[in-house]
């Protein structure tokens, strides 16, 4: 047992500034360490150790810097882990476990800020474009970091869920309203992406329990089915009926985004699946055109059967050098979604079209004219779009992609874009049984 040193007192403790171990009394073994200073003319760091004695080692232990643990409070400190060694605690094995308890408990401290990033950045790769990639952080950003941002993931409940989606958000000038029921699809994606979060921190263990932003059976008894409270907007297309001059007027365009938007209209696909278009996705001696499935939003390969105007439009566009795009800017990079809009938007002042469309919109006129002019399937209006066939026993068991029926389809389709006017009013005659 160390000998019980004469005990010092709080102006005693503070005048010690020789370097090395000094007891300080009132526990055997205590002892306050001075050592150098790192910097010059910085003040010496100053800390308190017990060496106390267990079985035939003696063990020095740490109770924390001088003075933000004071004298007393090293004291009574010294003294409980005393009494344990006496009864045979490792106390080095002691406070190694503490510590990794602390520390593993911290690593579980993640907020839901943290999370989200960790997730976005695991998942960069998953993103089909910018566009999406910018998306994620953009609503987690505007409507959920300043709620929830800092908070632990492990902390969160359902309240401060509701609390994001009934947060106020402006709908106008001087007029705002509940983000759920005002902005009900921006909502809704919001709330995806929160459960995905919180996914991703249960699987990682710094949470548990039910995901408070699931929505069957959790917060659909708290909130509107989205289905009651948001309108269905749809693109603003051209009617079929006027797709014919409409085409007319554009291929009088002879700039290359003239010619990759009639090429959008031929083929009916997305505008990103245009823009990112390659050379060697084209079969032009099959007249067929395979989208890979890092270019379809449903990340399925998708063949799209060309007409006979789809084929003498590729035909007249040059290959750029150094690029394999088929329709590049002047950059030699994929053309700007907003390319297309700028050119339908110029259209419109020069009274070349009199409706209000955008370009997606033309999905719509493809799949219009093809319900009500056509008598072909409904599978195969569908698979013309990319869009799936049926239910998941249907797909199952139908593995063609029904491109020659499809074909047929294209075909039709293109002979309708040639005419015009009076021709086109007399388009009308398609159904009959196939």
């Amino acid at each position: 047992m160390p000998k019980i040193a004469k005990p010092l007192n709080d102006l005693q403790v503070r005048r010690i500034t020789r370097v090395g171990w000094h007891a300080v009394g009132g526990v055997a073994g205590l002892l306050l360490q001075v050592r150098k200073p790192t910097k010059e003319g910085a003040q010496m760091p100053r800390s308190w150790i017990l060496r106390v004695k267990v079985g035939e080692q003696r063990q020095p232990i740490g109770l924390g810097s001088y003075p933000q643990v004071s004298l007393s409070a090293a004291r009574e400190q010294a003294g409980k882990l005393v009494m344990e060694a006496k009864q045979g605690v490792n106390l080095k094995a002691k406070k190694r476990a503490l510590r990794s308890s602390i520390l593993s408990a911290a690593a579980k401290n993640k907020t839901f800020k943290e999370c989200a990033e960790a997730y976005m950045d695991a998942h960069s790769r998953d993103y089909s474009n910018d566009k999406h990639r910018k998306q994620w952080p953009a609503t987690l950003i505007t409507y959920a970091y300043p709620i929830i941002g800092n908070m632990l993931v492990s902390d969160i409940v359902m309240r401060d869920i509701r609390n994001v989606l009934e947060q106020d958000t402006a709908i106008g000038k001087n007029k705002k309203g509940k983000l759920w029921y005002v902005k009900t699809e921006t909502a809704k994606r919001l709330l995806g992406r929160i459960r995905t979060v919180l996914d991703y921190a249960t699987v990682n263990d710094y949470r548990s329990g039910t995901n408070p932003a699931q929505w069957t059976g959790y917060l659909s008894t708290q909130l509107p089915s989205p289905k009651k409270l948001q309108k269905k907007e749809h693109h603003p297309a051209v009617p079929y009926q006027q797709i014919g001059d409409f085409m007319s007027k554009l291929r009088s365009n002879p700039s290359l985004s003239a010619k990759a938007l009639e090429f959008l209209i031929l083929t009916a696909v997305r505008s990103g699946s245009v823009r990112q278009a390659e050379w060697g996705e084209v079969d032009l001696d099959k007249s067929l055109w395979t989208i890979p499935a890092e270019h379809t939003k449903a990340r399925q390969e998708h063949r799209i059967p060309l007409q006979p105007q789809a084929i003498q439009l590729l035909k007249s566009i040059p290959k750029l050098a150094g690029s394999n795009l088929i329709f590049p800017s002047r950059t030699g990079k994929a053309l700007s979604d907003m390319a297309f809009s700028q050119l339908m938007r110029g259209m419109r002042e020069r009274g070349e079209l009199t409706v209000e469309a955008v370009p997606h919109g033309f999905r719509s006129t493809f799949r219009d004219w093809a319900a009500e002019q056509t008598a072909y399937p409904d599978e195969i209006r569908k698979a013309a779009s990319g869009h799936t066939v049926g239910d998941a026993i249907k797909e199952a068991y139908q593995r063609t992609d029904l491109l020659d029926k499809r074909r047929k389809l294209m075909n039709e389709w293109g002979r309708f874009l040639d005419q015009t006017g009076a021709n086109a009013s007399n388009t009308i005659t398609l159904l009959k049984r196939r």
